[in-house]
């Protein structure tokens, strides 16, 4: 199986690789005033952030949330290898959301803004086909974070390392109260040494209107 790093080095397009080139560019030099990562080095950048967050790139399409967005991954990768996504990121970090918004100016984006909000604070509820989130909370949370905000028959994507059975059984009954089906995931190559799982779950019904909680109460004290 191709590894995500061999896909993202195959990628023709000369608009699309200018646009990772300048986004590289962006993220080093607002680097030094925000500490949006602690990967610098561009090789691995490209495999750790870039090519990483291209490992849904086959499965999500249309209107997409990324909630705790931090720099852009996964969302703004997404976004450049498949412009026809209509793409929201969600920080509560006003610093990486003015970073972001740098982000959509300088690449000249469509169809992507940047918010400063708490999860807990969006109003778009039951509005997206997709959710995604990228290291971010343990899945039990994840699932709060996200669920609500996907449309009946849309899908959550959860971007965790390869080991993820204790997660996926603390998470089951967290899926089932906020209206997941089963838990399902996809484990893909990113490099030679590393696996990337996607925790993919669809929603098969309305979430109870009292999720997310405030308060923090996803992350203190999560529905395992």
């Amino acid at each position: 199986m191709q590894t995500l790093y061999e896909k993202y080095r195959n990628i023709q397009d000369k608009k699309t690789i200018s646009l990772f080139k300048l986004y590289y560019e962006l993220l080093t030099e607002w680097n030094g005033k925000f500490n949006l990562t602690a990967i610098t080095e561009k090789q691995d950048v490209e495999i750790k952030h870039f090519a990483d967050s291209l490992a849904a790139i086959d499965i999500i399409s249309g209107n997409i949330i990324d909630i705790g967005a931090g720099a852009g991954f996964p969302s703004v990768p997404l976004k450049i290898v498949n412009p026809s996504l209509k793409v929201t990121m969600a920080d509560s970090s006003n610093k990486r959301i003015t970073f972001l918004n740098e982000v959509i100016e300088k690449l000249e984006l469509k169809d992507i803004k940047a918010v400063h909000i708490r999860a807990e604070d969006i109003k778009e509820r039951e509005y997206y086909d997709f959710a995604v989130a990228r290291a971010v909370a343990p899945l039990c949370t994840l699932v709060e974070y996200l669920l609500p905000f996907v449309k009946v028959g849309g899908k959550m994507i959860a971007y965790k390392s390869d080991n993820i059975k204790d997660e996926i059984e603390q998470a089951k009954n967290a899926v089932k109260i906020l209206g997941g089906a089963k838990i399902e995931t996809e484990k893909i190559p990113l490099d030679s040494e590393t696996v990337r799982s996607l925790v993919i779950i669809k929603k098969v019904k309305e979430t109870p209107k009292k999720y997310p909680r405030g308060a923090n109460k996803p992350r203190l004290s999560p529905l395992n």
